[in-house]
């Protein structure tokens, strides 16, 4: 008796065993968390569009993956504090200023009106098209997918490149770049939310993964978050490079557009209230639309 109840117990540690090393390397495809299955993720997608990034003359340089900083700067701290929110009008809504380049076709620049106008249904952002503003985002296909943190003045680039980043979730993950937005995995919280495997991190990226002392708004470390990379993000080996905590298999980085809690720190960080326009802003001429 005591022999058969020795073998059962061997035999369930190593079926527990099996079973969390499955869910480390990835390789269950039950779990929904393979590699395969983070291939549409926002992450893999800039990812692999900001593959070539930095070869070409004029463009900018680029730390956690997608996010621009100015010549000069080693960092992106966040801004948020000093000066780079976009200003709020008399009504309760921010209106920032956009314009679309040429480069896309009919269909492209139908679906980022819609990620800009995305916004408008669940906070106070109002995209609206350049006319004279000085400050104003600059939607174009560069060598990627990027954007800068927070307003920079004048015509700041936003890059989505048309062979990889025109997808709702991307649109969206930029402009909450431009709006003042760090990664998720970069919060000042992280480290008791998620284990970074910088083993398994291509050499070279590990920075990719710093940490920022971010103002969390009171909101909740968000694996749900657009802005939350996949597990296999910058990976060599096709291991993960990011693990949640406690539970390593639950499912990161795979919204499809913001979460909750993203729209809730965007209406926290520019004090949206009830007091907001829900009006669109009267129609403009579309020769001030598009990139001349």
């Amino acid at each position: 008796m005591m022999l058969q109840v020795a073998v059962l117990s061997f035999l369930l540690c190593s079926a527990h065993s099996f079973s969390v090393k499955v869910l480390i390397d990835g390789s269950d495809e039950s779990s929904g968390n393979t590699i395969e299955d983070d291939e549409f993720t926002v992450s893999a997608r800039l990812e692999k569009a900001n593959a070539n990034l930095g070869k070409n003359l004029g463009d900018p340089v680029v730390i956690f993956g997608d996010i621009a900083v100015p010549s000069g700067l080693q960092n992106a701290d966040p801004c948020t504090a000093r000066g780079c929110l976009w200003p709020k009008a008399p009504d309760g809504n921010v209106y920032i200023p956009f314009r679309i380049s040429r480069q896309f076709s009919r269909r492209q620049r139908e679906i980022i009106i819609e990620g800009l106008r995305s916004f408008e249904r669940t906070t106070c952002i109002r995209f609206t098209p350049l006319e004279r503003q000085r400050d104003f985002v600059d939607i174009q296909s560069r060598s990627g997918c990027f954007s800068f943190i927070g307003r920079r003045g004048r015509g700041q680039v936003v890059s989505l490149n048309r062979q990889g980043c025109v997808f709702l979730d991307t649109i969206q993950h930029e402009m909450l770049h431009a709006l003042g937005f760090h990664h998720e995995q970069s919060r000042s919280d992280r480290d008791e939310n998620v284990r970074i495997l910088f083993e398994n991190i291509r050499p070279g990226l590990e920075n990719q993964f710093d940490k920022v002392q971010t103002n969390n708004l009171g909101t909740p470390y968000d694996y749900n978050s657009v802005m939350h990379y996949g597990r296999f993000a910058f990976s060599k080996n096709r291991q993960p490079t990011i693990l949640p905590i406690p539970d390593p298999s639950v499912p990161i980085g795979r919204a499809t557009e913001m979460s909750a809690n993203d729209i809730l720190r965007v209406n926290r960080l520019y004090a949206c209230n009830s007091t907001s326009s829900n009006h669109h802003p009267k129609p403009v001429q579309r020769t001030v639309f598009w990139e001349k």
